[in-house]
């Protein structure tokens, strides 16, 4: 028989293997050891129910210790959340975490996509575990699967078995990865924070499984402490970019303000440069070492008007179209080799052109480039304002030289001293009578035009006269004519005459221009320029004083001297050939010789007078010439020596 002393050494027995933290087969040891022994059946029932209350108390220890176990999981978990992750490295310890909490085979997070409404289209951002088809960045619809039933009710949703839950709204696409990865026991949590939704914490086992309501809660837990920290990276990803946002800004806006201070600085070196009188070659320098590159101010002619550094290797027609291209456009041009081309304006009127060659590949400051052409404009705007005062008194100087007797000419001589004009030079003179109302325009051209070439300018009678330095009267006055044509936007009529030396020719070669030009126009012959000399014989008719001499000269000036010099015939062989109708046979039969005779001295002639010399207009010349030649012959007497000089003002040749 057992007495109460076996009864308290069985529960003493108890106890000590719940000490022991025994296995529950070492309780049902002590029944079965019992039973054994014979022991009656109250002792049995006592020994049965001490070994039930000892298992359900070692259960009561293992559930406390799997709560506390997954609590200190959960701190861990939320210490490990609060470091400063990325969000794509926080999703990474979240779904990590999850999966070993619940020590399942797959976790994963979808979120809403970017333009999905409540109730649209999720995606999975985030898995862990072993994942086949289950993959980042896979649509998931959010009508169908868990993703729905949590979004909607707010709560954790889960499944023992997902293919088999008729609960649940399946979907072919969701279904499909579910049955690839071989999943079965899903539980889905709702990532919260505040009232925003998310997205949805997912864990997934591939057996059935019942997730217990501690499981619930601790994924729950989970999933609240997860969405603090998502909110908080993305709070964190916002903050920093518009940190970054506003370190750009800042830097910009240093650089602007560093940049302003060197434009400012730069701006007022212009301006002083203005202000002490600097030329365009001091503005050319200081240009240069501001926008670290070589300068070149041209002029609107193409003329360098102040170089500083190497001259930039664009073509110089390249540089002419991008020229007319800054000023068309008014603003600078960039040609493909790095030159910058700026207008040098002031309104509608061309002054020039700055160049700028870089040194550098860090490009160049516009608004520096564009200040530099500006203050290039004032110069030369100041500069025209000087010539015109200048150029008022010189031009006086040549209307007295056209009207003043030439009784005074020391008086005359001595103000061309103090001018600095020396007429001990070639020069030539140069009319032109503007047309359609643009003498006004004409005239600004006409003193700037007087100053770069070194002459005077005149306006009489609506006639601009020019006094140039030259020996070639028709090239001066095409050079007009091709310079003032565009600025008029129509043909100019210009007559010249000259070269002459001294005071006295200027009133003669004036007047003698002006018959040219008088003469240009009585044969219709608008647009056009010529000299005396251009004309031919119509400038003999046309001349204040007869150069006659002149003109046989220029005719058949070679072939005279070369008779002279060796005492042939080539002077009788041109008359009898013209008398002949050019034939050198009846030529030869006049002239009583050979027609090889009259056929070599042809060929000479014309090596003399030039493979022209037998085409009609250079032909009726000749003939004039050798009339005037014979009759002047004629008339000269017999004991007259040499021929007179040349009048004072006879062409230079």
């Amino acid at each position: 028989m057992f007495s109460r002393p076996e009864t308290a050494a069985d529960v003493v027995a108890v106890l000590e293997l719940l000490a022991q933290e025994a296995p529950p087969s070492a309780f049902d040891a002590l029944v079965h050891d019992a039973r054994a022994a014979g022991a009656p059946p109250e002792h049995l029932a006592r020994l049965s129910r001490a070994r039930d209350l000892g298992l359900r108390v070692q259960a009561l220890f293992q559930h406390r210790e799997q709560r506390e176990a997954g609590l200190n999981a959960l701190v861990e978990t939320a210490r490990d959340l609060t470091l400063p992750y990325t969000l794509h490295a926080l999703l990474k310890v979240i779904t990590r975490r999850a999966r070993l909490l619940l020590h399942v085979d797959m976790s994963y997070i979808s979120f809403p996509a970017e333009n999905g409404d409540a109730g649209g289209d999720f995606y999975v951002h985030t898995a862990d575990g072993q994942t086949t088809a289950l993959t980042e960045g896979m649509p998931v619809p959010g009508a169908s699967g868990l993703t729905s039933d949590v979004q909607g009710g707010s709560a954790p949703f889960w499944t023992p078995d997902y293919l088999s839950d008729e609960r649940i709204a399946h979907s072919e696409v969701i279904d499909g990865v579910v049955r690839a990865e071989g999943l079965r026991a899903v539980l889905a949590v709702p990532l919260r924070h505040a009232d925003s939704f998310l997205g949805v914490l997912y864990c997934a086992d591939r057996k059935v499984r019942h997730f217990t309501p501690d499981e619930i809660a601790l994924m729950t837990s989970l999933a609240d402490l997860a969405a603090v920290a998502i909110e908080k990276s993305r709070t964190l990803n916002t903050v920093q970019a518009e940190i970054a946002e506003l370190e750009l800004a800042v830097s910009a806006a240093k650089s602007g303000l560093a940049e302003a201070l060197r434009g400012q600085d730069a701006q007022a070196r212009l301006t002083g440069l203005l202000l002490e009188g600097g030329d365009l070659h001091a503005l050319a320098q200081l240009a240069g070492e501001e926008l670290e590159a070589a300068v070149l101010v041209v002029g609107p002619d193409g003329a360098t008007l102040a170089p500083a550094g190497e001259r930039p290797g664009a073509e110089p027609e390249v540089l002419a179209r991008a020229a007319l291209d800054a000023h068309h456009r008014h603003r600078p041009a960039h040609l493909p080799d790095g030159t910058w081309v700026a207008p040098v304006a002031a309104g509608a009127e061309d002054l020039g052109t700055l160049v700028v060659r870089p040194s550098g590949s860090d490009g160049i400051d516009q608004r520096l480039l564009a200040q530099t052409a500006r203050t290039a404009a004032v110069m030369q705007l100041m500069l025209r304002s000087t010539t015109i005062a200048e150029s008022q008194i010189r031009d006086a100087f040549f209307d007295d030289l056209l009207t003043v007797p030439h009784g005074q000419t020391e008086q005359l001589q001595e103000r061309a001293r103090r001018l600095s004009i020396d007429l001990d030079r070639p020069h030539v003179v140069v009319v032109a009578r503007p047309e359609g109302g643009a003498q006004g325009r004409a005239l600004i051209w006409a003193s700037s035009y007087t100053y770069r070439m070194g002459g005077l300018r005149s306006i009489r009678d609506g006639v601009i006269s020019l006094l140039l330095p030259g020996e070639d009267a028709g090239a001066a006055a095409k050079a007009v004519s091709d310079a003032l044509t565009p600025l008029l936007d129509h043909p100019v009529t210009v007559g010249a005459a000259g070269p002459f030396t001294g005071l006295e020719p200027v009133r003669p070669a004036f007047q003698e221009a002006m018959r040219c030009l008088d003469a240009l126009a009585a044969l219709d012959c608008h647009g056009t320029t010529a000299s005396a000399r251009d004309l031919g014989f119509l400038g003999v008719l046309l001349g204040d004083v007869r150069d006659v001499s002149g003109f046989i000269e220029d005719a058949i000036g070679p072939v005279l001297a070369y008779d002279a010099q060796r005492f042939t015939q080539l002077v009788p062989t041109l008359e009898a050939y013209f008398d002949a109708g050019g034939s050198p046979t009846y030529a030869a039969e006049a002239l009583h010789v050979h027609p090889n005779t009259v056929s070599r001295r042809l060929e000479r002639i014309t090596e003399l007078l030039g493979p022209d010399w037998q085409k009609p207009a250079q032909t009726l010349e000749i003939q004039l010439a050798l009339r005037l030649q014979r009759v002047r012959g004629a008339l000269r007497p017999y004991d007259a020596g040499p021929t007179a000089p040349p009048p004072a003002h006879r062409p230079l040749s």
